[in-house]
């Protein structure tokens, strides 16, 4: 084969190993690979650590937010030395360096929160001033506006060195993203799932994203990997994440649907405490299947209006 394979940057972890192992199969088909036939000499995958990797003892908004995990993979996009990266688009700021864009997203596996604990079903159902594992502000601001008397134990790392936290007794329950799970075959060990519309998991989340340089954006084997029904619903999702200035340091939640044309969004803010929360739902009948702008139009309107209620108070300043 003449040409040269496609060179895949990933973090190092198992999870994001897993999955850029699906992408690294879906983009080596696109290149005419068969089973069979050597997977490298279409698409490679070159770990690489990531600072946000290195550093489990502390949360990401005390040593520089979610720009860790793609830091050192976007250096590598942009020297030339990997051609794409697959990260899970929950993880990704809402700006990109310059040069680099999303530019394909495969279809979303499930984009709920998964709880899972051995004293409860539920997290209403958790003791009174139970230990509740998470280092997400999201998941600690949602879950204490609904059960203010928990305790948040930072739970960092990753899904197997928290799991392991819960079995040691660390925590009573802990929240995972239900995509990680199913991806590693661990499915099986959720209670129950948190309601996406009664507490919106992140931005993007379930959703995995194939990041290039900005001129390989049209490249025809992205074109066979992309779902467009996705990339719509993130596209809002994203949008709303854009204009609530979305950090490590705010908890914001999105969840879209869509049905046909018609894209159902709802939007929320709290209170890193959980005491305040902000929502707005809304909903468009897109032009085409094609209309990313309009659906991240919607986003950027519902995040707007959340973030006008919600001002200074989201942001946690501690």
């Amino acid at each position: 084969m003449s040409r040269q394979p496609i060179r895949i940057g990933a973090r190092g972890s198992k999870l994001s190993l897993a999955q850029s192992g699906l992408m690294q199969a879906r983009i080596a088909a696109a290149l005419g690979w068969a089973p069979g036939d050597d997977i490298d000499t279409f698409a490679q995958l070159i770990p690489i650590v990531t600072s946000g990797d290195r550093i489990q003892d502390r949360r990401l908004m005390e040593i520089g937010g979610k720009g860790l995990f793609t830091k050192e993979i976007e250096e590598a996009l942009l020297d030339g030395r990997i051609d794409c990266a697959v990260h899970s688009l929950k993880d990704m700021p809402a700006e990109l360096p310059p040069g680099l864009v999303l530019a394909a997203t495969p279809e979303r596996e499930d984009p709920r929160d998964a709880f899972i604990s051995h004293v409860a079903e539920r997290l209403e159902d958790l003791p009174q001033g139970a230990r509740l594992g998470t280092a997400s502000l999201r998941r600690q601001a949602q879950a204490l506006h609904v059960r203010p008397d928990i305790e948040i134990v930072m739970l960092r790392g990753n899904v197997d060195t928290r799991l392991a936290k819960l079995e040691r007794g660390e925590a009573d329950a802990i929240l995972l993203a239900q995509s990680g799970l199913n991806r590693l075959g661990l499915g099986h060990l959720t209670r129950s799932w948190l309601d996406p519309l009664a507490a919106p998991p992140a931005p993007g989340q379930g959703a995995l994203v194939i990041e290039t340089r900005a001129e390989d954006v049209d490249l025809p084997w992205l074109q066979v990997v992309r779902c467009q029904a996705t990339t719509l619903a993130v596209a809002a999702e994203r949008g709303a994440l854009y204009a609530l200035e979305g950090s490590c340091r705010t908890a914001v939640g999105a969840h879209a649907r869509l049905d046909g044309l018609a894209l159902t969004m709802i939007v929320e803010a709290l209170t890193p405490d959980g005491v305040q929360r902000f929502r707005r739902e809304g909903s468009v009948t897109l032009s085409s299947p094609d209309a990313a702008d309009e659906a991240r139009a919607l986003g950027l309107e519902l995040g707007a209006a959340v973030r006008a209620e919600g001002g200074p108070a989201l942001i946690l300043t501690d």
